[in-house]
């Protein structure tokens, strides 16, 4: 046995929260996950799994980790991410570093979204231990999922993905306060810049007006956003079309100046059935003419590499079996998670997790008490239908 002491849950659950692991694409803000991995990795070594430590390639600090116990195929993966988004720490009530406990909920950065899920998965595997496994329990930590989804995206080309092959089914923990989410939309989050050429206002002949264009381009984006609509619909969402937001634009710098250039960030969220490439492209044939009618210039830019719609079919093994542990239909929701990278591993995915998506980066976020003996009893659940059942087909 190793001399790493196991601590109970609770304690857990304070130890990860005390570990900074914030991440953001603004680099003073972005702080490494090790910290938490290494006492994952610590812990479940102490529950005797095998555990590997991943590097992401690329990304100095940042680390993936797997665990694994029970030898065969066809087990069942618990996947969670270990950063956090930042915070305003003199907003907080409490110390978002220090797990706090009060009017029945524990205070703190991730106790929701998502590290208490990590704690309470370690308690429910701790129940289980006594019993033969005739299947593998695999846990999964990745990096970076409220920036880029590196952790995820590096699974398909490293050591992970043969770790990985070993499963069939996987629940991603994200905080849906314990209902099976088997669906969510897509994202991708795009640059449009227009270049023209910057004059004196007095004579237009002189310049080349990005803005003028860009309001064109504006005006295509939002039919195309009004198509989709016609286009796409899907009533098991609250949102039940695609959306697409025109969020900021930067451009020009003085008024009796001619716009030389100007730039347009926007986002669209898909639907399952749709590709994100496909939409992409249908962006780019349609400014094309309008950047070219102007005499512009037009690049577009991916911010992000985006996130395919996800979906996993209603008469799947696993949404039926979280529907009957549960005693809720499954659902789906419109923000994304790493589900479809799983997925794409060939893996039946579901989302499905304590705490409330309410809560997530918000100030004073909690994870209420009442949710964690459910959850423990859930996972424990699944445990012991896909890894400890040797009936089960």
């Amino acid at each position: 046995m190793s001399p790493f002491a196991l601590p109970n849950t609770l304690d857990q659950f304070r130890a990860l929260i005390a570990s900074n692991s914030m991440s953001s694409v603004i680099p003073e803000y972005d702080h490494s996950n090790e910290e938490v991995i290494q006492l994952l990795a610590g812990w479940f070594s102490e529950l005797g799994f095998q555990v590997e430590v991943m590097p992401l390639p690329g990304y100095p600090g940042k680390f993936n980790m797997l665990a694994t116990y029970g030898q065969g195929s066809g087990g069942l993966v618990f996947s969670g991410h270990t950063d956090t988004v930042p915070c305003n720490p003199e907003r907080w009530k409490s110390d978002p570093f220090t797990l706090t406990e009060r009017d029945n909920k524990l205070f703190g950065l991730g106790s929701c979204d998502m590290k208490g899920f990590f704690a309470l998965v370690l308690d429910a595997v701790g129940q289980c231990m006594e019993h033969e496994f005739s299947q593998p329990l695999i846990v999964l930590a990745t990096a970076d999922e409220e920036t880029s989804m590196s952790g995820a995206r590096a699974l398909a080309g490293s050591s992970g993905q043969s770790v990985l092959s070993r499963g069939r089914y996987a629940v991603v923990g994200e905080p849906t306060n314990l209902r099976p989410i088997r669906m969510h939309k897509g994202i991708i989050m795009e640059s449009i810049r227009l270049t023209g050429k910057a004059g004196h206002s007095s004579n237009p002949a002189l310049g080349i007006n990005a803005m003028d264009a860009l309001h064109e381009v504006m005006g295509e984006l939002k039919t195309l956003r009004y198509e989709l609509s016609q286009r796409y619909s899907n009533a098991n969402f609250a949102v039940s079309i695609p959306t697409l937001n025109l969020g900021c634009v930067h451009g020009g710098d003085n008024p009796n100046r001619i716009c030389g250039q100007c730039e347009l960030a926007f986002d669209l969220r898909a639907l399952p059935g749709m590709s994100n490439d496909d939409l992409r492209q249908e962006i780019k044939q349609r400014l094309t003419p309008i950047a070219a009618q102007n005499n512009v210039e037009l690049s577009i830019e991916a911010l992000f590499p985006g996130i395919e719609p996800f979906e996993q079919a209603a008469n799947s093994d696993l949404v039926k079996i979280a529907e009957r542990l549960t005693g809720h239909p499954s659902n789906s929701v419109n923000y994304a998670t790493e589900a479809p990278f799983l997925q794409a591993l060939g893996m039946e995915t579901l989302v499905m997790g304590p705490g409330s998506i309410d809560q997530a980066h918000q100030v004073d976020e909690f994870m209420a008490l009442d949710q964690i003996q459910p959850c423990v009893s859930l996972l424990r659940g699944l445990i012991e239908h896909f890894c400890l059942t040797s009936s089960r087909g």
